[in-house]
């Protein structure tokens, strides 16, 4: 039975998922430049990440045979007030479990709760190559693509990794109305209390 055909299911990820998460996160930081962090956080740093982040937006984790094999989250795009209504959105999948079909659905879900947080925009940060290599293709970019997002701007060779510039570009999805008068966001804390009761 091939990892397309096995269940999948998503929940809200925990503090104490920091080291499973790692072990996902980890080959990306040692062998890539999809992120351009250079050292692996350790799991105290990690799950204090885990920690800020569900204050305010939801952090989401795809399970397959029990163990996570991916996970998405939203955080702030700034920190100033204005832009309460805009995120970074973020994923990452077990690199064996790429292309079934995880990260499309661990996005969905993510979407439709910030959504319901009142969310209007949302922001991918990708690292982009010049030309692609065996540490950076476009298919982050791509898969992007596929879900909505688009291209909005790029900042020319600004991340220097394994020895070589590559580019990043920032991606945009709008999700919501923008009104004169914007309703506040919900935090995600709220919307879980709202799912409990």
């Amino acid at each position: 039975m091939n990892g397309k055909n096995k269940e999948i299911c998503f929940r809200t990820a925990r503090p104490e998922d920091a080291e499973e998460l790692l072990k996902i996160y980890a080959p990306y930081v040692e062998n890539t430049a999809i992120t351009f962090e250079y050292e692996v956080p350790s799991i105290e740093e990690f799950q204090q990440r885990i920690e800020n982040t569900l204050r305010k937006y939801p952090y989401f984790v795809a399970e397959q045979d029990g163990k996570p094999a991916g996970y998405a989250y939203a955080g702030p795009l700034k920190e100033r007030a204005a832009y309460d209504w805009a995120v970074e959105t973020t994923i990452y999948i077990q690199q064996e479990k790429r292309g079934i079909g995880i990260g499309k659905r661990l996005y969905d879900r993510l979407e439709s709760v910030l959504k319901e947080q009142g969310i209007l925009n949302l922001y991918a940060c990708i690292a982009y190559p010049e030309q692609e290599d065996e540490y950076l293709t476009m298919d982050s970019v791509n898969f992007h693509k596929r879900l909505g997002y688009q291209q909005i701007g790029k900042f020319q060779n600004c991340g220097y990794k394994f020895q070589r510039w590559y580019h990043m570009i920032w991606m945009e999805k709008e999700i919501g109305q923008h009104l004169k008068n914007q309703p506040p966001v919900i935090s995600f804390a709220e919307i879980r209390r709202r799912m409990d009761g």
